[in-house]
């Protein structure tokens, strides 16, 4: 009886440490493969998926994008410059100006009209090129130079294609006092393109004067 009761407990006893071995093995973490992700998908706090790619809306630990990549939305970190640019402002281009032999002293001037916006008066200026006109009651200067009858813009280059005044444009500069604030070409048939801007003056051009 004795030796009966001895077996049973043995056997008992083996089972029970069998159970507590095969619970300890379950509750050991899983080792995962290189290029495998955890179950479920989640990430432990500071680790990086594989590949370094991140789901989409996340942003990898501590916020730094790998190279050639952008944040979700779009959005550059503070102090970063997007991919492609490497932080280098793009120059911009200066334009050239071509005036055509077939367009070189031809043209003597321009008529400029002026708009008084605050009594809505208008009135008209003639201005050789490559002189100043001083508008009356302000301290208002303009430059003209170049005169364009058909102006193009092609690429970097300004030019007129022929010498007939399809496209009439003129180059100007308008100083406030001493500072410059307006640098472009007021066209004739197209004046709302890049207008001067001005609270109290506007500045348009009629039309060119050819020499007689």
């Amino acid at each position: 009886m004795r030796r009966v009761l001895a077996v049973t407990l043995g056997v008992a006893l083996v089972f029970s440490l069998g159970l507590t071995a095969c619970k300890k093995k379950e509750q050991q973490p899983v080792p995962q493969a290189p290029g495998m992700m955890p179950p479920g998908g989640a990430m432990q706090p500071g680790q990086m998926p594989p590949g370094g790619a991140m789901p989409p809306g996340q942003m990898p630990p501590g916020g730094a994008m790998p190279p050639g990549q952008m944040p979700p939305g779009g959005a550059m970190p503070p102090g970063q410059a997007a991919p492609g640019h490497g932080g280098i402002s793009v120059p911009k281009v200066e334009m050239k100006i071509i005036v055509p032999d077939s367009v070189k002293g031809k043209w003597s001037g321009v008529i400029l009209i002026v708009e008084d916006k605050s009594s809505k008066k208008k009135q008209e200026f003639k201005v050789n090129l490559n002189s100043d006109l001083k508008i009356p009651n302000s301290n208002l200067k303009v430059a003209v130079g170049d005169f364009l009858p058909n102006f193009k813009m092609d690429g970097s280059t300004i030019t007129s294609t022929s010498n007939d005044p399809a496209n009439p444009a003129v180059r100007v500069k308008v100083y406030e006092g001493e500072k410059e604030v307006f640098k472009g070409w007021l066209y004739s048939k197209f004046p709302a393109i890049h207008p001067f801007e001005h609270p109290k003056y506007g500045i348009n051009l009629k039309e060119g004067i050819k020499k007689g």
